[in-house]
């Protein structure tokens, strides 16, 4: 069950590449993220360490726990992959002009998943081309129904 999308990512890179990775959360996050309260608008994914992090994603602190003391809605989250998958990563870092960003929070199992994509920035130009191709699209979607 998908919790949020990040459709600025989709818009804003050109995805290459797609991969899981679980979601290192504490218990009333986990809670608030199931409710649909996680924002990755600006998110993106760093290392430090060895350890893969996701950066400015927003939960919000859960109401029912009560109040939480020092509760950082933006901290950095761990996220869950092997040392392999971490190191592949780490190497589409260097490489000129990409970056890794969160695609999509959701729900396999009991577990909270985030999909994260290898994308390339888009330059002014393809985002245009992008929007023409969605007009279009919805264009001909429309006169097929009628």
């Amino acid at each position: 069950m998908s919790l949020a999308q990040n459709k600025k990512a989709l818009f804003d890179y050109e995805i290459l590449e797609k991969m899981e990775a679980g979601l290192e959360l504490t218990g009333p996050e986990v809670k608030s993220v199931k409710n649909g309260q996680i924002s990755l608008k600006g998110a993106y994914v760093t290392f430090h360490n060895d350890m893969a992090y996701l950066i400015n994603a927003h939960v919000s602190a859960y109401k029912p726990a009560g109040k939480q003391l020092e509760y950082e809605p933006d901290r950095s989250r761990r996220l869950l992959l092997h040392k392999r998958e971490i190191r592949y990563l780490q190497g589409k870092t260097q490489e000129k002009g990409l970056t890794i960003v969160p695609l999509s929070v959701y729900t396999k199992h009991r577990f909270v998943k985030v999909e994260i994509a290898v994308g390339r920035g888009k330059q002014k130009y393809d985002k245009r081309e992008t929007i023409k191709k969605r007009d279009l699209d919805r264009e001909i979607k429309r006169t097929l129904k009628n």
